[in-house]
């Protein structure tokens, strides 16, 4: 199916213009280490954020005989006990880090009011599956326990959020505390185009398989170095018992090979009885969220997405303290 002008957004078609013609658009063709070079040469070109936040600032966890980065946003110096959010940055496993996706962890706490804790995991290939996993676990267990000393706030919950590669491990990290539970619940979580499902076959998959930054190439290049066994549950997320699965807000891109795995993830977890929101960035394209300083209109997609999480933790909390959450 050939998708027409009009249903991309103007911001988005001018993005992808410039992104098709770089060499990004085939990171295929070279090695991890190179592509991330290339991000980073055009990630210093880009102007600071500005931002009123009263704490930012990194630090560093450490457990298992390695290290964590992480970095702390919140707009309020001091704070009660309340929800956490940890996010968990895209990148397909293999890039990004908590530099890549700082503008959108700025925005997040800022409209969220909430404090925010972005974690570094390890990448492939250099450290294939399961690392990803464990240390996303490990990140939202190390601060579930030590968030008052390391964060100097105590917290009552973990909404735990991220995007693409980082939502696929937000949702692994909420079965593993489900069936494990940290030393506080996970009261929420937020998915923005996560990766679900490795076997692909949807209509998405086959219809924006080329030039609209997500490919098909990419996605092979992407899962072979990543590494996960097709079917396992710590990746892919269909193959997993959804029961019991927090509040979810799941957002989808309209022109994104992933946006159909995205539906099916939410109706799964809808038909297991989880309350779910469920929300499409018509028009936009995958990564979208991250790249809100080059499409701009992305900018809403945040807000609405961001008064869903909102809504969806107010709810259950309602539901918590024995009202109806409706």
């Amino acid at each position: 199916m050939i998708v027409t002008e009009p249903v991309i957004r103007p911001d988005a078609r001018a993005f992808l213009d410039f992104w098709n013609a770089s060499l990004l658009a085939r990171m295929e063709d070279f090695p991890a280490e190179q592509v991330r070079a290339i991000m980073n040469q055009v990630r210093a070109t880009a102007p600071s954020v500005v931002h009123d936040l009263a704490v930012l600032r990194d630090l560093e966890a450490g457990f298992d005989g390695r290290s964590l980065r992480m970095r702390f946003y919140d707009r309020r110096a001091e704070r009660a006990p309340g929800p956490l959010v940890i996010y968990y940055h895209g990148g397909g496993f293999v890039l990004g880090d908590v530099d890549t996706h700082h503008a959108l962890c700025i925005a997040l706490a800022e409209q969220l009011d909430l404090p925010l804790v972005s974690v570094e995991y390890r990448l492939a290939p250099e450290h294939p599956w399961p690392a990803a996993p464990d240390d996303a676990e490990a990140a939202a267990r190390w601060l579930a326990e030590h968030a008052e000393d390391a964060l100097d706030r105590g917290i009552a919950s973990l909404v735990l959020a991220g995007d693409s590669a980082g939502a696929n491990l937000a949702a692994v990290t909420a079965r593993a505390l489900r069936d494990a539970p940290a030393a506080v619940p996970v009261s929420a979580q937020f998915l923005a185009y996560p990766c679900v499902d490795s076997a692909g076959g949807t209509r998405s998959r086959a219809e924006f398989a080329e030039g609209f930054l997500l490919t098909s190439a990419s996605i092979d290049w992407f899962f072979k170095q990543y590494a996960a066994p097709a079917g396992d549950p710590r990746f892919d997320l269909l193959h997993a018992d959804p029961t019991g699965m927090p509040p979810t807000v799941l957002v989808t891109a309209g022109l994104d090979p992933l946006r159909d795995e995205g539906r099916i993830y939410a109706g799964a977890l809808i038909a297991a009885g989880v309350p779910v929101t469920y929300r499409e960035a018509r028009g936009n394209i995958h990564g979208c969220f991250s790249m809100a300083a080059a499409i701009p209109s992305t900018a809403a997609d945040i807000r609405e997405a961001v008064a869903a999480l909102g809504l969806a933790m107010a709810a259950g909390k309602a539901r918590d303290e024995g009202g109806t959450g409706d």
